[in-house]
């Protein structure tokens, strides 16, 4: 069965000796772990909370968040994870929008109750121990120790595993209901490109409630062992790697660049690790090399998804990296990566079709790690699913070999005087600059052309930059019109959670900027 129920079992049937959790608290055997989840899914039965049943979880990185996640998959409920970094009207819309029958909430997130828009969860939420106190609150650890183990539900391939919602820094989230298919598919997806084995250590340092945590799933399909980040600081990762024996983890590449720009980086052993997967942006050729060179144990991936893939539809492996070093080509690394085996992708047009290679469209994908659909959004799903493709929202090209290059995302594609402009290309440009840390491009209002491009820049620590440097240095790489006329000189570009640069709040910021 593709179940995530069975994923646990395998996992407790043959490694139930070895590892599952390491941390400072605790370190549990797979079968101990297991014997924990039964017992929490019998409390969750206790409380009402069955088959098909959501829960919303507000928590940081833990391995009490994991095993409330392993306990729905166990009872055949739906867990809930929800960012805990939204405004309270937000995590209120989710909650709502999910129909949780309860919640669970980390102690440190305890004063949320307090807020109005949480009044309907204030005396019966339940709470997850961690670096605060519980108070007379029912928690998590005492519900395990009074409970008896629950032999739980052998859920269908197509019964929902986990609800995500994705977005929700700008307008409403969207409910992505994965299933046990897509979650438990995904995983052995990864698997084979990540060469994941069962003495593997699995640093969660993706928030647990973004989907990208969910590559995890591969780790316990090999009965492999889970450690988690609560809060992603470069000292906190490196002393996790070292203290945890990590020899997996995945990143965001502004995660990877603070890291490698730690004072007391070297101060650490990091030998056990030998596996960096980035995701959510591409990476700049020379923190790629600093990357390799700091992490010389470590082999270098990275991957394309989203939430609703669950999440990842192509790699960039190793070889191709070392390759490029070696040879000095580095065009190969602004691909995303070949899609992974089960997935069929396409680059069509605006009536679907499918465009001759080489040539931008929009990146569409089928495979059984793909959801169905949006929660409670019929009309988003029309025009999202349809075909029987999933229609991504981003432009990409594939060249002859199959390699996918994302382009943009479509709505982030500019158009100024009738010309198309990716913003990834400009980006990469700048880039080349050796006092760009950082930037983002993006399209505001213009009253002559409908739209200009905008730059807003990071410099490098230390260095200072002018417009007329900026635009000198772009002449000798693309033409006139997507070279930045306007642009801002900024301490730090707004992030996702996953360190992924929101663009919209740059437009909302600078888009009234009409000069």
């Amino acid at each position: 069965m593709l179940t995530m129920r069975s994923a646990l079992e395998r996992a407790q049937r043959l490694y139930g000796a070895n590892v599952a959790i390491v941390d400072k608290e605790a370190r549990f055997t797979w079968a101990e772990h297991i014997g924990r989840v039964r017992r929490l899914a019998g409390a969750l039965a206790d409380r009402g909370i069955g088959k098909g049943d959501r829960y919303g979880i507000l928590c940081r990185n833990t391995w009490r968040h994991c095993e409330l996640i392993h306990a729905g998959y166990w009872l055949g409920a739906v867990p809930v994870p929800v960012n805990y970094r939204l405004a309270p009207p937000e995590i209120r819309y989710i909650l709502d929008d999910a129909e949780i029958a309860a919640l669970f909430v980390e102690d440190v997130f305890l004063p949320f109750l307090e807020k109005p828009e949480f009044a309907p969860w204030r005396e019966s939420a339940l709470c997850i121990p961690g670096d605060g106190t519980a108070g007379t609150r029912a928690h998590t650890d005492d519900l395990i120790a009074a409970a008896t183990p629950s032999d739980g539900h052998d859920s269908a391939e197509d019964d929902d595993a986990i609800l995500l919602y994705t977005g929700g820094t700008t307008g409403r989230s969207k409910g992505v209901p994965l299933t046990h298919r897509n979650v438990f598919s995904n995983g052995l997806q990864c698997a084979v490109p990540m060469k994941i084995g069962a003495d593997d250590v699995y640093l969660h340092v993706a928030p647990m409630f973004h989907s990208a945590d969910l590559l995890g799933s591969g780790y316990t399909q090999q009965g492999a062992a889970h450690a988690f980040l609560p809060a992603f600081t470069p000292a906190n990762l490196l002393r996790a790697i070292q203290d945890y024996g990590v020899t997996s983890a995945m990143m965001a590449p502004t995660m990877i660049i603070l890291t490698l720009q730690e004072p007391a980086f070297d101060r650490y052993d990091l030998s056990s690790f030998r596996r960096v997967f980035y995701g959510s942006s591409p990476m700049a050729v020379e923190w790629i090399r600093r990357t390799m060179e700091a992490f010389p144990h470590a082999n270098i991936q990275q991957g394309y998804g989203l939430t609703e893939t669950s999440p990842i539809l192509t790699t960039l492996d190793e070889n191709v990296h070392v390759a490029a070093m070696k040879s000095g080509d580095f065009d190969i690394l602004k691909a995303a990566g070949r899609p992974m085996a089960g997935i069929d992708m396409r680059i069509v047009d605006e009536d679907d079709n499918e465009v001759p290679a080489g040539e931008p469209g929009e990146v569409v994908v089928r495979g059984p790690n793909v959801t169905r659909g949006y929660l409670n959004r019929p009309e988003e799903n029309e025009k999202a699913f349809r075909g029987g493709w999933f229609h991504t929202g981003d432009v990409g090209r594939m060249d002859a070999n199959g390699f996918m290059y994302l382009l943009d995302r479509k709505k982030d594609m500019i158009v100024t005087g009738g010309e198309n402009v990716y913003s990834s290309e400009v980006e990469a440009v700048l880039y080349r600059h050796e006092n760009v840390h950082e930037c983002a491009v993006v399209g505001v209002p213009d009253p002559t052309y409908g739209e200009a491009l905008f730059a807003a820049i990071v410099p490098r620590p230390g260095a200072t930059l002018t417009e007329e440097e900026i635009i000198a240095h772009c002449r000798g790489h693309i033409g006139g019109y997507k070279i930045p006329r306007r642009m801002a000189f900024v301490a730090e570009l707004p992030k996702s959670a996953m360190g992924k640069i929101l663009k919209t709040e740059l437009r909302n910021l600078y888009g009234a900027d009409t000069r």
